[in-house]
């Protein structure tokens, strides 16, 4: 092996196994090292417990009915979008896929504003309901139905991903067997994408389990709780025994999580079928008279998810306080100047997240550009291996990744002394492990397509490594390198889950900052920084749209 290499494999080696390896044995190590058979152990008391079987079963329920309305709107919406001859299909993908990209911090806000007693768009109509009412949205129902809008796009992409893939053959072959619409949908196309529904299924259950945002905000409030709040809790407590309570707690939905993780796996491989005969064209089936009664029931569904909520959250953000109808004499944008131009946590809030989401987005492009150029060159299983060690930390919800980074840094660093603990160093270490997959699936993606040949003629030209991934990779993968470290970019300004438990007096980030506004009484505040959070999301989203011609097939999701 080339010295150069040998060195460059070494260095990454070394960083796969700080980002990725350490955080979850040092979380293994904590759960595992109070454990006995003693019945007074960490273990056995966070076991025993019975608010941690409460949070369990709260976890399951929310989970899997999020799980039974993410499946109904993906698969609705898949289906639709990718086999009719619906118009605008762009922008049906573009909007069905926001939910997913906004933080769900924000969206549970939003639908905070959308409805209760207090809501400002609901006083506005006149409709709200008496003071003193129940706000229905503080339920396990609540909780349910707003991960199962941020999880469907996840079954979304795995349905769309196998509609794609069937071929033209099949549905001609049955029309020429006589057989309706109807016999080829329920004959054909269900069976054959019968395990990717599963998969994505399995995919938004997982996501739903871990999610910390919308129980938070929606469950805290109304005593009802989860294993994400749950762990956020005992964190707070600082009792007895706290961290390897916690631990534990980390490890059951850690499992629970890569459980979901492997079914996904097992499901989606089974699902790749060997189909003969492929034609550039996909299926399509024409709608004929159903066209715009189809684009307008699309159109209403997404006024319900999107739009509604979205223009709730815009006038909670207008008015002086909650409880007040919008008009000419309640309109200002007070909250606006006093978030932007008053309170100092806002320009602190926004430094904080984005210096972490730029140099995470910077320092992951130029680790996945050498990283992904290695891989390339390992054998297949082993590159697999890899891959799955450094998806690990993005698979585990954000919660239990920086309760591992805690137990990692509570302490200050070997040698150097300096502790990183309660400073933007750990938030962004964090970032750098959860976040290196996203930044290096692109990748992977282009030179996966590259030519071999390229490289080649430059090796028998005397090129070094280092030099061949400079001049040829590099400029060949460039869009790719650059959507990456954009996808990092978008998850990262506005992310909570990691940076709820990490973050310190003076390192809040924009996240933070609503769940913190919000949680304190502050919604009208928190609204019009949640409307600049998703201004900033549909512009990145936007941005990254523009690099979809020059991207392989699938890398932008709402694009193709």
């Amino acid at each position: 092996m080339d010295s150069q290499l040998r060195w460059l494999s070494i260095g990454l080696f070394v960083l796969i196994a700080t980002l990725s390896l350490l955080p979850s044995l040092r979380l293994l190590v904590e759960a595992l090292s109070h454990t006995t058979f003693s019945t007074s152990s960490p273990m056995a008391e966070v076991l025993k417990s019975e608010r941690t079987w409460t949070a369990l079963r709260h976890s399951f329920y929310t989970s899997g009915l999020g799980t039974l309305i993410a499946v109904i709107l993906g698969c609705g919406f898949g289906f639709v979008v990718t086999l009719t001859n619906i118009r605008g299909r762009a922008i049906w993908v573009f909007c069905f896929m926001l939910p997913m990209m906004i933080p769900p911090q924000v969206t549970a806000l939003s639908w905070l504003q959308l409805f209760g007693p207090a809501s400002p768009i609901l006083n506005t109509l006149g409709i709200a309901p008496a003071l003193g009412s129940p706000q229905p949205m503080y339920s396990a129902e609540g909780i349910a139905l707003l991960l199962g809008i941020q999880s469907a796009p996840l079954v979304f992409l795995a349905l769309r991903t196998q509609l794609i893939s069937l071929p033209q053959d099949l549905f001609e072959a049955a029309q020429l067997s006589r057989a309706s619409q109807f016999r080829i949908w329920v004959d054909i196309i269900l069976p054959l994408c019968r395990s990717a529904i599963i998969a994505g299924a399995a995919l938004a259950f997982v996501s739903s389990l871990g999610n910390f945002g919308i129980p938070a905000m929606l469950g805290i409030p109304a005593g009802y709780i989860v294993l994400p709040t749950l762990i956020y809790q005992q964190m707070a407590g600082f009792g007895h025994d706290m961290l390897s309570q916690v631990a534990g707690l980390s490890m059951m939905i850690a499992l629970l999580v890569l459980a979901g993780m492997l079914l996904q796996q097992w499901l989606q491989q089974r699902s790749r079928y060997a189909l003969l005969g492929h034609t550039a064209q996909s299926l399509s089936f024409r709608l004929k008279q159903w066209r715009l009664p189809l684009e307008i029931l699309l159109a209403l569904v997404l006024c319900f998810i999107l739009v509604a909520p979205l223009f709730a959250l815009i006038v909670s953000s207008l008015v002086p306080a909650l409880g007040m109808p919008l008009n000419a004499d309640t309109l200002t944008f007070a909250a606006f100047y006093e978030m932007i131009g008053r309170q100092g946590v806002t320009s602190r809030a926004f430094e904080n997240s984005a210096f972490l989401a730029f140099f995470s987005a910077l320092v992951l492009m130029l680790v996945s550009l050498p990283l992904g150029y290695l891989l390339m060159r390992l054998p297949m299983r082993t590159r697999a291996v890899i891959a799955s060690l450094i998806e690990v930390p993005y698979a585990i919800p954000g919660i239990v990744l920086a309760i591992a980074f805690i137990l990692l840094f509570a302490k200050p660093l070997p040698f150097i002394e300096v502790s990183l603990y309660g400073t933007l160093g750990i938030i962004f270490l964090a970032y750098l492990s959860c976040f290196l997959s996203v930044c290096l699936k692109p990748v992977l993606s282009a030179m996966s397509q590259l030519d071999p040949a390229l490289e080649e003629a430059a090796q028998l030209a005397g090129a070094r490594p280092i030099q061949r991934l400079i001049d040829i990779i590099l400029p060949l993968t460039a869009p790719a390198f650059f959507a990456g470290g954009l996808f990092v970019f978008l998850i990262s300004i506005n992310e909570l889950t990691v940076s709820a438990l990490l973050w310190s007096a003076g390192n809040e980030t924009l996240g933070v900052l609503i769940f913190n506004l919000d949680e304190s009484g502050d919604s009208v505040l928190a609204s019009a920084i949640a409307v600049l959070v998703v201004l900033l999301v549909a512009g990145l989203m936007s941005l990254l749209s523009l690099f979809a011609p020059r991207l392989p097939k699938g890398v932008i999701p709402w694009h193709g």
